[in-house]
């Protein structure tokens, strides 16, 4: 067999084991070649292309929940943001003005703090075992804080005094709604199975 007729039979045997073959075989060798792809090329290229090192982020908390509509949330939050100077009418032209749930996947730019705006959402780097996603509210020094006032009714020491390499980006419109619950689930179960760690996002559910 020439190099030639080699290539072409190791092509279609790949092509038939990735989309044809219904084999439990067929199954395993497209879940490694999705895991390999999306980690291995993916992520980089979409790295690469965005400028950040997390393009795409999963929320894991319900720091940024709105109990109600965005008048119900404000008559309890809205306090806050008032003491710092920023309005109702205000709040309402930043994005992301209704907040969002856990398990919601962004899409993370990469950015500047002197670029960024009161009311953009960040990733940042807190010291904790993963980044926040939280709002600005002040820009010098740099500062956030979660849009939820039953968990987040003050600001966290971490997110007081935010340095410029702790940056990692902005969050887009760009959301998908819930999807990044299989990962916060198959995470929990990976722990759990391996390290017998208690389970992390079960207990708390969707948020309230």
């Amino acid at each position: 067999m020439n190099f030639q007729k080699r290539v072409n039979y190791l092509w279609n045997k790949f092509w038939y084991l990735l989309w044809k073959d219904n084999s439990w075989k067929g199954w395993i060798f497209a879940v490694i070649f999705l895991f390999v792809f999306i980690k291995f090329i993916f992520l980089p290229l979409l790295s690469l292309i965005t400028g950040t090192s997390l393009p795409l982020a999963i929320v894991e908390s319900c720091s940024m929940h709105h109990e109600g509509n965005f008048d119900e949330w404000w008559e309890k939050a809205g306090g806050w943001y008032e003491e710092k100077a920023i309005s109702k009418e205000e709040f309402k032209e930043f994005k992301l003005k209704g907040g969002f749930e856990k398990g919601d996947i962004f899409f993370i730019l990469g950015t500047k703090p002197e670029k960024l705006k009161v009311g953009d959402v960040i990733i940042f780097e807190a010291g904790r075992q993963n980044p926040l996603i939280h709002r600005v509210v002040n820009l010098d020094p740099l500062q956030t804080k979660g849009d939820n006032w039953r968990t987040n009714s003050q600001q966290l020491d971490e997110e007081k005094n935010i340095e410029k390499h702790q940056l990692t980006g902005k969050a887009t419109i760009v959301r998908v709604p819930y999807i990044g619950w299989i990962k916060l689930i198959g995470a929990d179960i990976w722990n759990k199975a391996l390290y017998g760690r208690n389970f992390r996002y079960f207990p708390e559910g969707l948020c309230k």
